[in-house]
């Protein structure tokens, strides 16, 4: 079956899909694989797809879409698990901008009701030169490679980005930190370790000055897990330190108790021995005690400096640091001072690692 392919989603990246597409009548129902599928109906809000180039771009009914099979467990957001079983003509939804479908077990209120997806079938591509025999397409094509599970996580300083939960000021902390560094000339790598695929972030950090910027999608993973989680971050650490990376930043995207696998990253002693600062972003006081404790108890870790919402003005900066004991800088009014606080960090870590 051949279908003209309105939209290309942001998921799909690691494979160069084309427009008039071959489609698979058989579908292949597990993470990563590649589906084309028509848009069901209207939608005013949560109405958008990001595409291959990061544009996000309006939905409509009848739109035919190419996007991945993927699970996500959004508090703010929708969640979804990848059915069994898919056969072309089912309806499932798609469950984030991005471009990951799955069946919706869960709304948020605030986002509405997920777009319905006709599949129409699983995309093919051909990847050798005049082969007229098409395979599944899936994202772990093109992927970079997990490196051999013997090797050290990374010689390379990485500053640990974490947060009590998604939106709580991660990306804008990350942004503003890679903005400081590049300013001195420290060639900066920038990741995103955990999350559901969306290229947004690992965008925005490029344009902050990121001399480069990968996700976990570019690993060939559609959402991280409990499992998944620790390898493909040794995965990505080497592929930016190979690239030449003299400084990590890396966002570990949702919440330290949330269900990507971030805390069994912050579990993990080799990877945290790389650790040149911990920065956590809090939503609220509330949160910011709490990751506090939790990171101290749990994961016999100290917080370097704490940013977020919980520090948009004084009352909770004066919090932060009088009642808790933690150093306090907003990113988005204080982002020079949070970058310089952290700048001296990776010096003082580097300068060890030397001597």
């Amino acid at each position: 079956m051949r279908v003209w392919i309105d939209k290309i989603a942001s998921a799909t990246g690691n494979v160069p899909l084309r427009r008039d597409a071959r489609l698979a009548s058989e579908v292949i129902a597990k993470e990563g694989y590649i589906v084309a599928g028509r848009i069901i109906g209207e939608k005013t809000t949560y109405n958008q797809l990001e595409d291959v180039h990061g544009r996000l771009i309006a939905l409509h009914d009848g739109d035919v879409i190419a996007g991945v099979f993927g699970h996500r467990n959004a508090l703010h957001g929708y969640s979804g698990v990848v059915p069994n079983q898919v056969r072309a003509g089912d309806r499932l939804q798609l469950l984030n901008i991005g471009g990951v479908i799955g069946r919706c077990t869960s709304e948020n209120p605030d986002v509405g009701r997920a777009f319905d997806v006709e599949i129409l079938g699983g995309v093919q591509v051909f990847p050798d030169f005049e082969q007229r025999t098409g395979v599944p397409a899936h994202i772990g094509m093109n992927a970079i490679t997990m490196p051999h599970e013997n090797r050290s996580p990374t010689n390379v300083p990485v500053v640990f980005i974490a947060g009590t939960c998604m939106n709580s000021g991660k990306t804008t902390a990350g942004c503003r930190l890679i903005r400081e560094l590049a300013k001195r000339r420290i060639a900066v790598g920038a990741c995103k370790l955990t999350g559901v695929s969306l290229r947004r972030d690992v965008l925005q950090m490029r344009d902050y000055g990121a001399s480069w910027s990968v996700s976990f999608t570019d690993a060939g993973i559609v959402s991280t897990t409990r499992d998944n989680a620790v390898p493909l971050t040794r995965t990505l650490f080497a592929h930016l330190e190979q690239a030449g990376a003299e400084v990590i930043v890396a966002e570990l995207g949702d919440g330290v108790h949330g269900e990507y696998g971030v805390a069994e990253i912050l579990a993990d002693h080799g990877l945290m021995s790389s650790a040149a600062a911990l920065v956590v972003c809090a939503n609220d006081p509330v949160g910011a005690w709490g990751a506090r404790r939790i990171l101290k108890e749990q994961f016999g870790l100290a917080i370097d400096v704490i940013s977020g919402p919980a520090t948009d003005n004084d009352v909770g900066v004066r919090y932060v640091k009088e009642r808790l004991g933690v150093t306090a800088i907003n990113a988005r009014t204080r982002g020079g001072e949070l970058g310089e606080f952290i700048a001296t960090k990776v010096t003082d870590c580097a300068a060890r690692a030397v001597s």
